[in-house]
């Protein structure tokens, strides 16, 4: 009954009850709390952010789209996906251009069940990578986004974009290719 809870609140939002995101937080907090996680692992303890720092920053991105006609929770999630990626990548790129840098700090990126470390520069370069996919293949990247920054599975995915299941593994099969090639190359 969870996901109906947020679906509506989520609704109630949209209609302009301002109130519902304050019941929205104990619902999905957690949900981002994981998400963010998964994304942070294998970060080294001296970086400047946390978990719970990603999880604050998108949430507070997420209460300023109040305009958003909220479909459910996996729409929810989706735009969450994004906010967290482009939070990764500006931290990214903020860290790559600190004059008193030059270390390789690490971030996670998750495969369905293999965990692959990154570094920021190359953070930036699957951001770069998904934005060139997403020219020709718009759909493909925001399937991979979903899945890599924003946790879903895919069958939420594929509620979130509105296409089925079995579009979503086949969107994926080709995204992955494509990044791999354009990532190797």
């Amino acid at each position: 009954m969870e996901s109906s809870e947020i679906t509506r609140l989520l609704q109630a939002q949209a209609e302009g009850d301002h109130d519902a995101y304050g019941s929205l937080i104990p619902l999905v907090y957690e949900k981002l709390r994981s998400i963010a996680h998964k994304r942070m692992l294998g970060e080294r303890d001296d970086l400047t952010l946390n978990t719970t720092d990603v999880v604050h920053e998108a949430y507070l991105k997420l209460i300023e789209f109040d305009r958003i006609n909220w479909k459910n929770r996996s729409h929810f999630f989706a735009i969450a996906s994004q906010v967290m990626r482009n939070i990764l990548v500006d931290y990214a790129m903020k860290k790559k251009t600190d004059k008193r840098g030059g270390k390789h700090n690490r971030v996670t990126l998750q495969k369905a069940r293999v965990s692959v470390e990154v570094d920021l520069d190359q953070l930036l370069s699957i951001h770069h990578a998904l934005e060139r996919l997403s020219e020709f293949d718009e759909r493909s990247a925001k399937v991979v986004e979903c899945r890599y920054f924003g946790g879903l599975n895919m069958d939420e995915i594929g509620e979130a974009l509105g296409i089925s299941t079995r579009t979503v593994h086949r969107d994926m099969n080709i995204a992955s290719a494509w990044l791999n090639r354009e990532l190797t190359s």
